[in-house]
């Protein structure tokens, strides 16, 4: 997602990340109805670092300079397009709307005007205010004034705004400090121990991981990163299909980290390997794909394993099998 301008939501105050107290704070639920590790996940954290550089409360890459909340993604458009609920992740009462900002496909995101999308902000008292972005056109559902109860339904994950992909941004402030959920004293050290915003529940779901696969799978036609994102693959054909092809998009890779692609025959022989060389940076997304023309007397009966590891320090730090059957 490029650079979110939430200034353009006038319910939220301007950038600034400062150090906040707890007292009072909201204790935050999980402000989206997705399950993260299997059909969400988090793709950007709050950028802690105060200058150019970037850096997310575990000191980490995952983040993108001045990023001031918390990016959950599905994982392509076809699980935007059944809906995904976004729920208020504390009671309040909401302070300001927005809807009827255009959806739009991935990868082209409108200007700074319409940075948030639209978007809803709940002023949770003493000063704390959370923001929700990038709601699918016409799916707010409260209203200025409203009083709204923890979990209480939002709006639907949409891709308005400044936003590239499906993806709910969550805000979280303090008068006009932004407030990191997952850490809120901003002038601890870096990956020190701290007491998150989130309840117990909303954390362990939470959980911090660096590397994860968002889609995987097999189909007879090189998709493209595009194609993956709009759901757009074309399913494998079985034993008809001219190329048996395995593909796989991750997110959050790290400097160093080597990703393994190994398509495997019924019998256990290797049909396609590839190892990539190590990244030079971190990689918000990484896509690979291998594959295998059909043989003149077709495929043999069996199954077909695909094998994917990222290999980090000598050890496999992310890894799927997906498997098809002829």
């Amino acid at each position: 997602m490029r650079r979110l301008a939430l200034s353009a939501l006038a319910a939220v105050p301007a950038l600034g990340l400062t150090a906040a107290a707890p007292v009072g704070a909201p204790r935050l639920g999980l402000p989206i109805a997705c399950e993260p590790g299997r059909t969400c996940e988090i793709q950007h954290y709050v950028d802690r670092d105060a200058g150019p550089g970037t850096r997310d409360y575990r000191c980490g890459p995952e983040t993108y300079d001045r990023h001031t909340g918390v990016d959950i993604r599905l994982p392509d458009m076809a699980a935007q397009r059944r809906g995904v609920t976004v729920l208020a992740a504390a009671a309040g009462k909401v302070r300001y709307i927005r809807d009827g900002v255009p959806d739009q496909p991935p990868g082209h995101a409108t200007g700074p005007e319409n940075g948030c999308g639209n978007a809803v902000s709940i002023d949770h008292g003493g000063g704390w205010l959370t923001a929700y972005c990038h709601m699918a056109k016409g799916s707010v559902t409260v209203r200025p004034g409203q009083d709204v109860a923890a979990g209480q339904p939002l709006g639907r994950v949409g891709i308005t705004g400044m936003s590239d992909f499906p993806h709910l941004h969550f805000d979280v402030r303090q008068g006009e400090r932004v407030v990191d959920p997952f850490a809120p004293d901003a002038a601890a050290a870096c990956g020190a121990r701290q007491t998150p915003l989130w309840t117990a529940t909303a954390a362990a779901k939470l959980a911090y991981r660096q590397g994860v696969v968002l889609n995987a799978g097999f189909t007879a036609v090189q998709p493209s990163k595009d194609d993956v994102e709009d759901a757009a693959v074309r399913p494998f054909a079985g034993a008809a299909s001219p190329w048996m092809i395995f593909y796989v998009r991750a997110i959050g890779l790290l400097p160093g980290d080597e990703a393994e692609l190994t398509l495997t025959a019924p019998d256990g022989a290797t049909l396609a390997t590839v190892r990539r060389p190590p990244l030079a940076r971190w990689r918000a997304e990484d896509f690979n794909l291998i594959g295998k023309r059909r043989p003149a007397a077709g495929w043999p009966r069996g199954r077909y394993v695909g094998d994917y590891r990222v290999w980090r320090g000598g050890k496999v730090a992310v890894s799927r099998r997906i498997e098809v059957s002829l």
